[in-house]
């Protein structure tokens, strides 16, 4: 695939252990004990099979620049942040009401995080410093990523990183496997939109170059899973 590093050597990651999945799952669990664990159990195996936390956290320097996190989901990279130490200031932002609402209540005990119900379609937050864009890109049609990859850029401070995790069109097994995972996340219903347009990686660079970023060249982070998972770190020149 254009664009691709020939066999591209996957990132020296790990999930969490599980002592840590345990910890964080706990600020998911239902108050009552007949509540639905759904969020707990997700938490705990989403922690302890992707390697996505500990990847990014490898990119993400200690700086004190505040973090954007765009499709922040139920916000587990917040408490990840907080467990390995990282005390810079994190929004969340993500369309699913619902989910925001439970990652609000899961964050309470959490200093300097904060979630908001927003769509990453529309103007985003007045906040520079670094942005998370994980497994999102997947759920918007081609212009609306271009779209979403500039306006996620123009948040970068000088200094700054954009964390991009996507799967890419790459028409293996792990393509295929990836499509209908996503797929039936949405029929389940744990995703509100379905699947749309699987990114081309030299258009996401070069889109990315055009914003003013230095690309490093994208690598896989999937780790054990099936999924066809990766990292692209982009980087705005210090002042």
């Amino acid at each position: 695939m254009e664009g691709l590093p020939r066999n591209g050597t996957p990132l020296e990651c790990s999930p969490l252990g599980g002592g840590q999945a345990r910890a964080i799952a706990e600020a998911f669990r239902p108050v009552q004990a007949w509540g639905n664990r759904r969020d707990y159990y997700y938490t705990r195996g989403k922690l302890g099979s992707d390697p996505l936390y500990d990847g990014v956290l490898q990119h993400l320097p200690e700086d004190g620049l505040p973090l954007l996190d765009l499709g922040c989901g139920l916000g587990l990279f917040a408490h990840v942040l907080r467990q390995r130490g990282h005390r810079q200031p994190y929004l969340g932002v993500d369309v699913d009401a619902g989910k925001i609402a439970r990652a609000q209540r899961a964050a309470a005990g959490l200093d300097e995080v904060r979630f908001e119900c927003l769509d990453v379609q529309a103007p985003l937050p007045a906040q520079a410093g670094h942005v998370l864009l994980l497994d999102v890109l997947q759920y918007l049609d081609m212009q609306p990523q271009l779209d979403l990859l500039r306006a996620a850029s123009a948040r970068v401070a000088a200094g700054g990183r954009l964390l991009l995790r996507t799967p890419l069109a790459t028409g293996d097994r792990r393509d295929r496997t990836t499509r209908v995972a996503d797929r039936l996340a949405w029929l389940v219903g744990w995703m509100g939109t379905r699947p749309r347009h699987y990114p081309a990686p030299a258009q996401l660079t070069a889109t990315l170059a055009e914003a003013g970023l230095q690309v490093d060249t994208l690598r896989p982070l999937h780790g054990r899973t099936p999924f066809n998972s990766w990292l692209l770190v982009a980087r705005r020149s210090p002042v």
